[in-house]
């Protein structure tokens, strides 16, 4: 294929793999916990990042990525103490990392290019070292997902059992926190930061829409996240359209086209149960006639 002739096409493909596998669990995990606005607030907490170590020339990415980590240990640890209010943590963090972002940002005005690229995403700018820093994020969340998978079951559907059952509720959360905030500032250069929460999100809602059971809603959210990267990519490369904003739109159109598949299967269902049970009581109306007409011969 023409598409795979360049060398910044494959790394895109490479970079869109990646995430395309580790993003969707996440946000598997984060639907079940009720956190899907962490992704969107620990973008906003990475662009701010961004922005000092452009400031401090520092290196943008390093530093993106070292912010957000530090951002979701914040959003966790406000979680723990507005216990019923758990969408506070969520409106502090983020409304700081935008105002932070913004200051920074007024303090260097040759960022607008590079910025837009953060926004919007640019995965066909991937460069080799980010790539490596995706592999990572990759690896080591499978490895975490993997290993602590039936605590973390347990942890997501019920804190306070799991805590019960032995499970350190709190190290867990935290490390939990730490590879959401990986797996977002990893995931920007992809969609960037308007758009990183559609990559973690829209294929955990179909999958959990669509699934029976916890294991299939991985399966199916890593699958519908693979195939919308990659189609997105090569629509964009074909169409010479923003990549992140390409895969967004062909992920939220699968997510409106199993919703809509789901609802005409389960209308053609209830009216083939409604034709069953007519037939049922046509049938029984039938015997109950024959029954008494023998019985009156």
């Amino acid at each position: 294929m023409a598409v795979f002739e360049y060398e910044f096409m494959q790394r895109a493909f490479w970079a869109g793999g990646l995430i395309g596998v580790i993003a969707p669990i996440l946000g598997v995990y984060l639907m079940l916990r009720r956190q899907v606005l962490m992704a969107d607030t620990l973008s906003h907490v990475s662009l701010a990042g961004v922005a000092l170590g452009s400031v401090m020339n520092l290196d943008p990415v390093i530093c993106g990525f070292a912010i957000a980590i530090i951002g979701a240990l914040l959003v966790e640890q406000l979680r723990r103490n507005y216990l019923t209010y758990s969408e506070v943590p969520v409106a502090i963090i983020m409304t700081s990392g935008l105002a932070l972002a913004v200051v920074l940002m007024s303090l260097k005005t040759n960022l607008s290019k590079t910025f837009s690229s953060y926004l919007f995403g640019s995965i066909v700018a991937v460069s080799d070292m980010q790539l490596w820093i995706m592999a990572a994020v990759c690896v080591i969340g499978l490895i975490f997902f993997i290993v602590l998978r039936r605590p973390l079951y347990n942890l997501t559907f019920d804190e306070e059992t799991a805590s019960i059952g032995g499970i350190q509720v709190k190290g867990l959360s935290f490390a939990f926190a730490v590879l959401t905030g990986m797996t977002v500032a990893s995931a920007m250069p992809i969609v960037g930061v308007l758009l990183v929460s559609a990559l973690i999100v829209l294929p955990a809602a179909l999958a959990l829409r669509l699934s029976r059971s916890f294991a299939a809603a991985i399966v199916i959210a890593v699958v519908t996240g693979l195939i919308g990267i990659f189609s997105g990519l090569t629509t964009s490369y074909h169409l010479n359209t923003p990549p992140g904003g390409t895969i967004a739109l062909i992920l939220l159109v699968f997510l409106l086209i199993g919703i809509s598949a789901q609802k005409l299967i389960a209308r053609y269902n209830r009216k083939r149960h409604r034709k069953e049970r007519k037939q049922q009581r046509a049938t029984l109306f039938i015997h109950s006639r024959e029954n008494t007409t023998h019985e009156i011969q």
